[in-house]
């Protein structure tokens, strides 16, 4: 009997660690989505300060990206590969200046 009891204390102490450690590692991978006033979307790792005035972008979180991805008013664009920029109404990724 308390070979079972030491199973079932180790086995609770081990789901604890791993809900731990998944909820850890994906608040670390969250990411933020940009939309632009064209309805575009795309997700960057951090809230940028310097996009242009006339893009007008809103900020979302992923929940709002996971709910909406069946929406046709919304353009869900590529993750570029250095999220340090915007895209414009046609779709075309501008970097900021350096």
């Amino acid at each position: 009997m308390t070979f079972v009891k030491s199973a079932l204390v180790a086995g609770a102490a081990l789901a604890a660690l791993t809900a731990g450690t998944l909820a850890a590692s994906a608040a670390s991978a969250a990411t933020t989505v940009v939309c632009n006033s064209y309805n575009e979307c795309w997700k960057v790792h951090q809230k940028y300060t310097d996009y242009p005035s006339d893009q007008r972008v809103v900020y979302r979180n992923d929940a709002w990206w996971m709910s909406h991805q069946k929406d046709s008013h919304w353009r869900f664009l590529a993750d570029p590969a250095s999220d340090h920029g915007w895209y414009d109404k046609d779709g075309d990724w501008h970097p900021f200046a350096p």
